[in-house]
């Protein structure tokens, strides 16, 4: 059990940092529209996008990411509470 929850903790990380990288991407001119980028954009996407139909971005800045990656905070926090509670 112990290895079950440290391979999804660590998927959930990684996750997490693609999405940061996938922010930090829209600061550079034409890196989302690169081969990596549009890897990431794949990736994260599908996740982020219920979230920006729920919280429209507040002038320029889109919260939605951040929103995002807390809730994945708070699954893992989850996860390691259920695991916890069985072992």
């Amino acid at each position: 059990m112990v290895l079950l929850h440290n391979i999804i903790s660590t998927l959930i990380s990684i996750y997490s940092y693609a999405i940061i990288v996938y922010i930090l991407l829209s600061w550079f001119p034409g890196a989302r529209e690169s081969s990596f980028g549009g890897l990431l954009a794949k990736i994260v996407e599908p996740y982020l996008e219920p979230f920006r139909k729920i919280i429209p971005p507040l002038g320029m800045i889109d919260i939605s990411p951040i929103v995002a990656i807390l809730a994945l905070r708070l699954a893992q926090s989850g996860l390691t509470s259920i695991f916890n509670m069985i072992g």
